[in-house]
């Protein structure tokens, strides 16, 4: 594919390290593109990761997977988006845990959540692992299209907890599935559009077609755990993307900020016939 410097959607993006004083290993990467010079069908691709492990551990897995997937993206030469998601995981996820290996006192456990979404003219593909988030939010509705690699998701899925157990669970930030783990993280290609859905179902969803207006959203669980879904939602209205991104930064950070806080948001514009809507994110 071929970066170009301006996007077909409104985009922006915000990072903070939050609170706590801690260092940011979040980590993200917008990129904008044609297909190749004799089909320009645009493209965008965002990703965001959030790192695990200690001593900036995180921080360097969280930078490696956000510029392994990346490139594997740019260098994609006619291949199914699905499939170029699956090898640069797996590639991204062998490297990461390979460093470690290496250089044990450095990096001993490190690894990195990561979601990705990847526009390709107006059809929407994704993949994620860990608990990294991948909203749409459409009209007046938002719905959460990836599930979380959780202990506290599993728990649930099994009915072995309910939702009011969930805020002060001791295994709240257990993390099931990351890159960097010691079998290389399989990316989860499911984009839910219902409650309910077969992981089938959700599968067949990739390439799902965005309509105008539509958001998406991608985020660490830096923000989703300090506000519900609808607040995400109405944080929208009567703002710009960027007015909205940094409305919510602020407020996570207003409820303790105690992780680093990283969102990415896509906007279709409503006019189809707006082609250069806005510039890359610095």
């Amino acid at each position: 594919m071929i970066r170009t410097d301006r996007a077909h959607l409104y985009l922006t993006a915000q990072t903070h390290a939050g609170m706590t004083g801690k260092n940011n290993e979040d980590n993200y990467a917008v990129s904008a593109y044609i297909v190749s010079p004799m089909n320009p069908l645009p493209s965008v691709f965002a990703i965001v990761a959030d790192g695990i492990g200690g001593h900036k551990a995180g921080e360097v897995a969280s930078e490696l997977a956000v510029n392994m997937i990346s490139t594997a993206v740019e260098k994609r030469n006619g291949g199914h988006p699905l499939d170029v998601f699956e090898t640069s995981f797996y590639q991204a996820s062998e490297f990461i845990h390979q460093k470690a290996m290496q250089n044990p006192q450095l990096y001993r456990g490190m690894g990195a959540t990561a979601a990705c979404a990847w526009v390709i003219g107006d059809q929407l593909y994704t993949a994620h692992v860990g608990d990294s988030r991948i909203y749409l939010i459409r009209e007046h509705r938002i719905i959460q299209l990836t599930r979380d690699h959780t202990w506290i998701q599993e728990a649930l899925d099994k009915g072995t907890i309910d939702r009011s157990m969930v805020k002060n669970h001791p295994n709240l930030h257990v993390i099931r599935r990351y890159l960097g783990s010691n079998n290389p993280a399989e990316p989860d290609l499911r984009l839910y559009q219902a409650p309910g859905e077969s992981d089938q179902r959700a599968r067949a969803n990739q390439g799902l077609l965005l309509l105008p207006g539509d958001v998406v959203l991608l985020c660490t669980d830096g923000l989703s755990d300090l506000m519900t879904d609808s607040e995400m939602m109405n944080m929208l209205y009567g703002r710009s993307l960027q007015q909205t991104g940094a409305a919510l930064v602020d407020l996570a950070c207003q409820r303790g900020g105690h992780d680093n806080i990283t969102l990415i948001m896509m906007g279709v514009p409503w006019e189809p016939k707006e082609i250069n809507p806005g510039w890359l994110p610095g």
